[in-house]
């Protein structure tokens, strides 16, 4: 079969490679669609820690049951089903909590196991012992299903953040994620949704499909003045730094409201993690800041069913779909930013 295999960082082949067999407590998969995201692109470029070459990358994933392991219970051959990227391990005392999105242990498809940007996968047993393969809701495509992986991590940072009823939110970042934290932040009963980025043409491209309340250009003008001037002085309710940014950061912190809540969703550079805090501003206005680490395998499937309904769509978000064979096409258009979400298509 084919699959993309990763040597080293930008040495990355698409090659031929033997079809793997399903084993004892695993399910083998025929994949149809593994998008893509900005995690790809800076495996492409930089490698991972966590990943072992050579390596199938590739992390959301959607396909079809073709074979069943002994020992694995309640799966037909045929069954249309999604994969969870985050593997939580079950047993540490965070998965003990229900903490499952910070499991002390967590590995990953696509890192420790091989990855979903292939004809075949193998559902590795450690992801069967968490119940993170999902069946997919009659009425929506393997497309759509594979966006699911995303929209869990922003389900998760949603909940953890609490978005009430009419709060003025703000997204940073006109990536598919920060598309989807707009839909969602609806459904949750936000009230006015600003987008936020620095890139015109991605910010009209995305402003396009999910229609926010107000489009704001950082490279043109001074983003938190801008959103207090929207709010008569008070500053944003909610915001969402889905951007890996430091200044996003800093920027979120001087727009809060008080009593303000603000998501730090996008990790910062490993070579520039720390930013510049007004601890006066924290205090004083009664902010809270958290963190969102991905998603459990709950999330998945809060997110196939939010797909499901209507409640958050995807499908137009996914705006370019590349077969596997030209699937390094797919990593240089996220990269330019010229498509809201790509698909590959084995």
């Amino acid at each position: 079969m084919k699959a993309l295999r990763f040597y080293a960082p930008e040495d990355v082949r698409i090659e031929d490679v033997p079809e793997p067999e399903v084993g004892p407590g695993e399910v083998k998969i025929r994949v149809r669609n593994c998008s893509t995201c900005g995690t790809d692109v800076k495996i492409f470029y930089n490698g991972h820690q966590n990943l072992t070459p050579p390596r199938t990358i590739g992390h959301e994933i959607a396909g079809e049951i073709v074979a069943i392991g002994d020992g694995v219970d309640g799966w037909e051959l045929g069954d249309r089903v999604q994969v969870i990227a985050a593997v939580p391990c079950g047993d540490c005392y965070e998965c003990s909590r229900g903490w499952m999105e910070v499991c002390q242990n967590q590995t990953s498809v696509g890192y420790q196991y091989e990855g979903g940007f292939a004809e075949y996968m193998i559902v590795p047993r450690e992801v069967m012992k968490v119940d993170g393969l999902n069946r997919i809701p009659d009425g929506i495509g393997f497309d759509e299903a594979s966006a699911a992986e995303p929209l869990a991590c922003a389900i998760n940072a949603q909940r953890i953040l609490g978005i009430e009823e009419g709060d003025t939110v703000v997204v940073f970042g006109a990536g598919p994620i920060g598309a989807m934290h707009i839909r969602l932040a609806r459904a949750n009963g936000a009230g006015r949704v600003f987008l936020i980025d620095v890139n015109t043409e991605r910010l009209q491209m995305t402003a396009d499909a999910v229609h926010p309340d107000e489009v704001i250009n950082g490279a043109e003008v001074d983003v938190v003045e801008k959103v207090k001037e929207l709010t008569d002085g008070r500053g944003a309710d909610a915001i969402i730094t889905a951007t890996a940014a430091n200044v996003a950061q800093e920027q979120a912190i001087s727009m809060a409201a008080r009593n303000g809540k603000i998501s730090f969703f996008g990790g910062l550079p490993k070579t520039n993690p720390t930013i510049t805090c007004d601890s006066n501003l924290v205090h004083y206005r009664q902010l809270r800041i958290f963190g969102a680490n991905g998603s459990a395998p709950k999330h998945n499937k809060m997110a196939l069913e939010y797909i499901a309904t209507g409640k958050v769509p995807v499908k137009d978000l996914i705006t370019e779909h590349i077969p596997l064979e030209n699937v390094l096409d797919a990593f240089d258009i996220v990269k330019r930013g010229a498509a809201i979400k790509v698909t590959v298509e084995p």
